[in-house]
């Protein structure tokens, strides 16, 4: 899902014209997100080192246990569009259940995706990074390059 874009500057209206004179105007452009590119020799285990390096804008991994696996599964049949698809269940079983991925397995038979992702509850002692919203289709691209799957998008932090 791509983020929606605020207007360079905002709508004109009698009350904005106003307010804008006391507050000044609220908008502002910004733009707050990361790219990630990564390899793998399947684009499964491209997918796996790219939650990998989605979670570790979070916290530092290394500082993560696997006490706890949560399976993920969806259906997608485009390679390119399943990487967000991935990515962003992940945050959202993330979030829903208050932890923190440290390790992930997928695979795939045609266009069934099943995966695990294993963590614990997020600790005071865990390292706190960037927090990840979602994955985008911004510059989204899945391609088998030399012998390698690249895989590369940008998530909204």
């Amino acid at each position: 899902m791509e983020k929606r874009k605020l207007p360079e500057k905002p709508l004109p209206s009698p009350e904005r014209k106003r307010l804008s004179k006391i507050k000044g105007d609220p908008y502002f452009s910004h733009k707050a997100d990361i790219g990630i590119e990564v390899a793998g020799r399947t684009p499964e285990e491209a997918f796996v080192r790219m939650a990998e390096a989605t979670f570790f804008l979070e916290t530092d991994l290394s500082s993560v246990h696997p006490l706890q696996t949560v399976d993920i599964s969806f259906r997608e049949e485009d390679v390119e569009l399943a990487l967000p698809t991935w990515i962003n269940r992940l945050l959202s079983e993330s979030a829903i259940r208050g932890l923190v991925f440290c390790r992930f397995q997928l695979e795939r038979s045609d266009g069934d995706w099943r995966g695990q992702a294993f963590g614990e509850p997020w600790r005071a002692d865990h390292p706190r990074g960037i927090e990840v919203k979602g994955a985008t289709l911004t510059l989204l691209s899945v391609r088998r390059r030399g012998g390698f799957w690249k895989a590369r998008l940008v998530v909204d932090v």
